[in-house]
């Protein structure tokens, strides 16, 4: 068995690219088609599809897959033990994140401490971002409310709190404390999806308050929201911890039980001892803000 073949196609299945698993093994793309397709051809196997614009893996692939992720993964832990002892000089850090607002600042320190590692930032809502982190695509991961569970370690990053998102010029610009989450029944109001974890918390909210918003429009993004709210088109709400500088719209306060979020940042909790992942994990700040929409 060859392993040079074997990382190929564990880098491939990781990245879903053939230019992307180059670049991770520092090899040229023609090199890793080349070990791939050798090891297809040895074994009579096919293990992957290539198309015009993306590369899947077959059931048999999916298979390999899941076998090479824990075999270099192992690989890699008992490299990071050895090299343990020794200045983070360089190195490679996976990071996935649920927004953006948290993690910019954590690589801006990790940058000037440890200026030669490289960091792959992966976005995207809640439910990719911890799957994510335990399909180990992601060696440490900022979530919202994870709840705890074995094999996964969790630390207390920071706290949130759902706002209403207005127009400026609004009416309720004028309670400088904000409104009551009862002000927003029969509102029409513009929203994120459903699976968003800011929508799922005002949602329950909302419904333990009886409180029934118009929700006439629902959006895959903060962005989308924050344009749609300057259109005048409905009252949006947004975390405390995303609001946007954009003069347009201004954040208020919503009085109500159950609106708050716990932001944490997660690994594996076999993998917490990795020198990378604890460099990472020393960033997180020792006091847990609230922040203010402001």
């Amino acid at each position: 068995m060859n392993l040079f073949q074997l990382r190929a196609f564990d880098a491939v299945a990781r990245e879903g690219s053939f230019t992307r698993a180059a670049a991770r093994l520092f090899i040229s793309q023609p090199a890793v088609t080349g070990h791939i397709k050798a090891l297809e051809e040895h074994y009579q196997i096919t293990l992957l599809r290539r198309t015009a614009r993306r590369v899947e893996l077959t059931a048999e692939g999916t298979r390999l897959a899941a076998i090479t992720r824990a075999m270099f993964g192992l690989a890699e832990e008992a490299e990071a033990m050895l090299e343990a002892n020794r200045q983070l000089l360089t190195g490679r850090l996976e990071i996935a994140a649920d927004g953006p607002h948290m993690v910019m600042p954590m690589l801006a320190r990790l940058r000037a401490r440890y200026p030669g590692i490289t960091v792959n930032l992966r976005l995207g809502n809640a439910q990719e971002t911890l799957a994510a982190l335990l399909s180990e695509h992601a060696d440490v991961a900022l979530l919202t409310e994870v709840e705890p569970r074995k094999g996964l370690y969790l630390q207390a990053l920071s706290e949130s709190r759902i706002c209403a998102l207005v127009p400026c010029g609004h009416p309720w610009l004028a309670e400088p404390r904000g409104i009551a989450l009862a002000q927003l029944d029969q509102v029409i109001m513009v929203l994120r999806e459903p699976g968003s974890i800011t929508r799922r918390t005002f949602d329950r909210a909302c419904i333990q308050a009886a409180v029934s918003p118009r929700v006439l429009l629902e959006l895959d993004s903060r962005e989308a929201v924050t344009e749609a709210v300057a259109a005048e088109l409905g009252v949006g709400i947004v975390s405390s911890l995303e609001v946007s500088p954009d003069p347009r719209v201004r954040a208020l306060p919503i009085s109500a039980d159950g609106l708050g979020n716990r932001h944490q940042i997660g690994c594996l909790e076999r993998r917490k001892e990795l020198r990378l992942i604890q460099a990472f994990l020393g960033l997180v700040p020792e006091t847990v803000a609230v922040p203010s929409p402001a």
